[in-house]
């Protein structure tokens, strides 16, 4: 990304915003906002990695994965631009991340170092209240997400998935507006351990599908 581009996004992110221009030009080159970019599917932080930076997203897909004892992937959460990570780890005592971040697309990401964070919430009350609300709704939304599917069983998340969609389009008869695998991704399994339920929850009769619907029989 060219360099006044970046300028221009930083300065346009939720957090930032609130900054006057001489305090992020400043910061930018003293080296405490620095603009990291990563290629689709690159690891941002592995499992156990300290947290030692707030990260803002300009452009691209971070995804938060764990891996469970079956070997199935599980998509704690998704975020975009400018969404924020690291916010709710960052001052802790224990500032490990408990998951895996990944891009999922080619994704710059904004750098503020601990310390430089610290002074910018010290001496900007209105920065300061901003920060405490992203990272307040981003605790709630991660909580919300876990609560979705923790101790629930493919099946339950596949009818859970198929009761919420037969609501919205107002049919048993449900068109698929996303791929197996996209659905697969959402509801945190696997692309063949999906396919494994779908095949059992037919011989069940609960469902009948094809490649672009599935019919809820029960």
């Amino acid at each position: 990304m060219a360099r006044n581009t970046n300028l221009n996004l930083i300065r346009s992110t939720t957090v930032v915003k609130s900054l006057s221009d001489k305090d992020i030009l400043t910061n930018i080159k003293n080296g405490n906002f620095k603009v990291t970019s990563y290629k689709k599917n690159s690891v941002i932080h592995f499992d156990g990695e300290t947290c030692s930076k707030l990260e803002i997203i300009l452009s691209g897909k971070v995804v938060v994965d764990r891996i469970d004892e079956s070997g199935d992937l599980f998509t704690i959460s998704e975020f975009y631009q400018d969404d924020i990570l690291g916010g709710n780890l960052l001052f802790s005592k224990n500032p490990y991340y408990p998951m895996t971040v990944s891009s999922q697309l080619p994704t710059d990401i904004l750098e503020i170092d601990r310390e430089a964070l610290f002074e910018l919430l010290y001496n900007n009350p209105i920065f300061l209240r901003t920060y405490l609300e992203l990272i307040s709704d981003h605790a709630f939304i991660l909580g919300d997400k876990i609560k979705h599917y923790i101790n629930k069983t493919i099946r339950e998340s596949i009818m859970n998935y198929l009761r919420y969609e037969s609501k919205s389009q107002n049919s048993n008869h449900i068109k698929l507006n996303i791929t197996k695998k996209a659905l697969a991704e959402k509801i945190g399994v696997q692309r063949t351990s999906l396919s494994r339920e779908l095949a059992k929850m037919r011989e069940d009769r609960l469902i009948l599908f094809d490649t672009d619907s599935i019919t809820l029989l029960k």
